[in-house]
């Protein structure tokens, strides 16, 4: 209860802070004509594209066969759906009148990106919590085809679903830092490695704080595995800059992300590339701190702040860039035209984004305080690390 009333905090406070934005309007945020996702939106999307990367637990246990990680299915699939709809309700209560979801829900225009992902998101509940029933009815456990089928399935609406929230950026052509199609698999990438350090934060956090035993062994195969999703993250945002550089309609925003941008280009060196991606690959691969408990949650950590930071660099820093409509000629006028666009987030901002997270982390208590989803024990002789 006390950790609810903790969570509950943070929920009331992201309510008075979207009530505030709603009856002031966005002037007090730090949001304006040219930056119109700020702050809730990092927020927001690191919770979505994280809900899939958690969800991959549970597939790597039902559709790839790795025993070891059945056990933590039905966690991984509850906490998929709370991250998700934790991001889902920052973005609700940012559009300013959050009655017009009904619009959206009862309109699709199939031409925009932004109504396939309704579809994706919705579609990922349904089929996530039709995987936990098939893993929890006891008569359906017996019968592995099902549980396999709806593993299928729920592997295959995720990849779908990450690529659909890629796409958004990478489809958008108008802005030179989007406009890549390699932004669907970096950002499934992202989402392994982020959905996978707070996989295990939550579960070291939960077994230690419950008295279960947790084995090593168990802890660094999922560390190690995670390093590994570590390090494609930084190899595909290293082939989505050099794409954007060999091509010269580009090349500004490439210096602008890696010399000239300030706090982005500060946020991408520091926080993405290095306590994101450099610090969690050692510590989880040096055998001192990669069999170490503190070394592992360090690096799980480093790995969603670097996370947070390279969504950041991303979604504000490309809409900082300034457009470019007419390559090779300077433009200027009263709109700011041709000039990075300063955004400072407010304090609404930052209690939105936090409430979305302690409502997805409140989602996951319940579930785990009303359903059966952690086991008794996932020491190593339980779980058995080198039966698959």
């Amino acid at each position: 209860m006390a950790v609810l009333g903790f969570f509950g905090l943070f929920i009331l406070a992201g309510l008075g802070a979207a009530w505030f934005m709603e009856h002031h309007g966005h002037i007090v945020t730090g949001m304006n004509n040219r930056i119109v996702w700020g702050m809730p939106h990092v927020f927001a999307i690191t919770l979505i594209i994280a809900a899939s990367g958690i969800l991959n637990v549970a597939s790597i246990g039902s559709v790839f066969g790795k025993t070891v990680y059945k056990p933590m299915g039905r966690l991984s699939g509850v906490l998929a759906i709370a991250a998700l709809i934790g991001g889902l309700a920052i973005l609700v209560l940012d559009l300013g009148h959050p009655d017009r979801l009904i619009v959206a829900m009862t309109h699709y225009n199939f031409s925009s990106i932004f109504a396939w992902n309704l579809i994706l998101y919705t579609g990922f509940i349904a089929i996530v919590g039709v995987y936990l029933f098939v893993q929890m009815d006891r008569q359906l456990v017996r019968k592995k085809a099902y549980t396999k089928t709806m593993g299928w399935f729920a592997f295959i609406w995720r990849l779908i679903l990450t690529t659909g929230t890629g796409s958004i950026f990478g489809w958008l052509v108008a802005r030179q830092a989007y406009d890549a199609a390699i932004m669907a698999p970096l950002f499934i990438a992202l989402s392994l490695s982020l959905g996978m350090a707070i996989f295990i934060l939550v579960v070291m956090a939960t077994y230690k704080g419950t008295g279960r035993p947790l084995g090593d062994k168990l802890l660094n195969r999922m560390a190690r595995l995670m390093g590994v999703f570590a390090a494609a993250v930084l190899y595909f945002a290293a082939l989505q800059l050099l794409t954007k550089n060999y091509g010269a309609g580009h090349a500004g925003v490439v210096s602008f992300i890696l010399r000239d941008g300030g706090i982005y280009t500060s946020l991408f060196w520091w926080g993405q590339i290095l306590l994101g991606g450099l610090l969690p690959i050692a510590l989880v691969y040096y055998p001192a701190t990669g069999h170490s408990r503190f070394g592992i949650a360090l690096a799980c950590l480093l790995i969603i702040i670097g996370a947070f930071a390279q969504i950041y660099v991303t979604v504000i820093g490309g809409q900082a860039y300034p457009l470019v409509m007419f390559p090779g000629m300077d433009v200027t006028s009263s709109y700011s035209d041709g000039v990075v666009v300063a955004y400072t987030p407010s304090l609404p901002e930052f209690a939105l984004g936090l409430g979305g997270v302690a409502l997805a982390l409140a989602i996951a208590v319940v579930g785990m305080k009303v359903l059966r989803l952690l086991p008794t024990s996932l020491a190593d002789s339980a779980v058995d690390p080198h039966a698959a």
